[in-house]
């Protein structure tokens, strides 16, 4: 296995602006640090179960995927408009309503999130299983990168800590980008 294209892959594919990273950026903006924590343990949760998932049903993913993406971007846009609709009424002087950050919602985000899912699809195919196929090596292989999508999580959370100052001097503004982002990660699931 090429490690440096393994590596860069992992790295561009979850460290990179995406539905996941943007609502924890938010959530540390509008509720704070350690709300956004439990949402990225749920994502992390949820992105190493995608692993698992890929790993045990590699063969027919591939030969269900051009039905089971249609369904994906589907309900992945909706979710992601539904989260822009949300990022853009939140209010950080009342961080008790609306509180959309928590571990169930980071675990269930990796399910609809398309980057994720094609992520996980295509990553344990390419390069792990051309290279390894005994359960203990394919197993250290989704714990290392669950860890570097765990370290991408809370790279953002730190992001987001740093710059949270000004991050809600300009809340609304910071807001509205993100929605947008979000809405334009909607529509580029469909190009």
């Amino acid at each position: 296995m090429d490690i440096t294209s393994f590596l860069i892959y992992c790295m561009i594919a979850t460290f990179t602006p995406g539905p996941t990273n943007l609502v924890i950026l938010s959530t540390v903006n509008n509720y704070g640090t350690k709300k956004a924590m439990k949402y990225s343990y749920g994502a992390t949760v949820g992105f190493g179960l995608l692993l698992v998932i890929s790993a045990a049903l590699n063969n027919l993913l591939i030969t269900g995927m051009p039905k089971i993406l249609i369904t994906m971007q589907v309900i992945g846009s909706m979710y992601m408009l539904y989260l822009a609709y949300l990022i853009c009424k939140s209010d950080s002087s009342n961080p008790t309503v609306n509180q959309p950050a928590t571990f169930l919602s980071g675990f269930l985000m990796q399910f609809f999130n398309p980057k994720v899912v094609l992520f996980t699809w295509t990553v344990i195919p390419a390069f792990i299983m051309p290279h390894y196929s005994t359960a203990p090596a394919v197993t250290l292989s989704i714990l290392a990168i669950t860890l570097i999508g765990f370290l991408a999580f809370t790279t953002w959370v730190l992001f987001g800590t740093v710059f949270k100052p000004f991050l809600q001097k300009h809340n609304k503004l910071v807001s509205v980008m993100m929605a947008l982002l979000l809405v334009y990660a909607a529509i580029m699931i469909w190009m």
